[in-house]
């Protein structure tokens, strides 16, 4: 069973080709690097605690003259007060096969220089992912700010450990986690995968990776998540079960597609070595075919309005 409500999820998964699970033992999680800055920020913490010390002292000096009463002047701004201002939002239904994002157009590509990547290297591969996710959230604000969204940008890490039990159709390269809002590349996945793509085509690989996993972002932003963990929990049988958790990971297939024109400029070339490296493979039962992975991921690359990525909307047939 599913978790829920937030289940991460995994995709696209490393079982799109004859890739077995890689063998190198896992390590630990990546220490955050120290961010620049902190001498500046302690030094800092100590003026300020000089500034209150002398505050008090002033407080109390004050504090021992008597002093005239103050008379009340001006306006009682606590008449003024909309109580309503408190209140938590009204509740909105949402339905994911009739969702206001999919009459949005397509976001316009942005100017994005995403480093070289050094697949060696935990560095590289922390600089390449967050660079990658920054294009995203500035790719994808005008959809959020039409809808009248606010979404936080999602924290991207990566791992040196892998999520992988050795039951699954493929093995992890990323998976996305909506309860800490965070998409997370499995270095040892991503490096053994690496090493079966030609090298001037690894980094669009990447990139449509990492516009899958922000599809996922936008799915949790936009209610649509939620939504489909509520409908595999209620499945009533495993196909019905299976078949919301391909929409929904075709629906992110679709806005990979999205990402990486949005990302790259829109060569044609690019979306045809994707296609070739992720999604030329065998047929999975939580991503799809082969076939219809190649058809969402074009779809959100060529079509004008994200209405080209309503999974939750297709015919049985194309979310196979």
């Amino acid at each position: 069973m599913a978790q829920h409500p937030a289940a991460p999820y995994y995709g696209p998964p490393g079982g799109h080709g004859p890739w077995p699970p890689p063998r190198q033992p896992w390590g630990q999680p990546l220490p955050r690097r120290r961010r620049r800055g902190l001498g500046v920020l302690v030094g800092s913490s100590v003026a300020g605690t000089i500034a209150v010390a002398a505050l008090v002292v002033s407080i109390v000096m004050v504090s021992t003259t008597p002093q005239p009463e103050p008379q009340p002047t001006g306006t009682d701004l606590s008449a003024l007060y909309d109580e309503g201002l408190a209140a938590r939002p009204n509740s909105v239904e949402i339905d994911i096969a009739d969702h206001p994002l999919y009459d949005a157009p397509m976001p316009e590509p942005v100017d994005c220089d995403t480093p070289s990547l050094d697949i060696g290297s935990d560095e590289s591969w922390q600089d390449f992912a967050t660079i990658t996710g920054d294009c995203l959230d500035l790719l994808w604000a005008p959809v959020m700010d039409d809808l009248g969204l606010s979404s936080s940008t999602p924290e991207i890490t990566v791992t040196r450990e892998s999520p992988d039990t050795g039951e699954e159709e493929g093995y992890t390269l990323a998976y996305y986690e909506s309860d800490w809002n965070r998409i997370t590349v499995v270095l040892p996945n991503v490096r053994q995968l690496s090493a079966q793509i030609p090298v001037d085509e690894r980094e669009d690989v990447w990139i449509a990776l990492m516009g899958h996993e922000y599809g996922h972002h936008v799915q949790f932003a936009t209610g649509i998540l939620d939504v489909s963990h509520d409908m595999r929990w209620n499945a009533g049988s495993e196909d019905d079960e299976l078949d919301t958790l391909r929409r929904t990971e075709l629906q992110a297939e679709c806005m990979a597609g999205i990402g990486l024109r949005g990302v790259t400029g829109g060569d044609g070339d690019v979306l045809e070595a994707v296609n070739a490296n992720f999604n030329s493979g065998g047929d999975l039962d939580t991503h799809g075919s082969a076939s219809n992975r190649a058809f969402w991921l074009e779809q959100g690359w060529s079509e004008e309005t994200v209405s080209a990525c309503n999974t939750y909307g297709a015919a049985a047939g194309e979310v196979t």
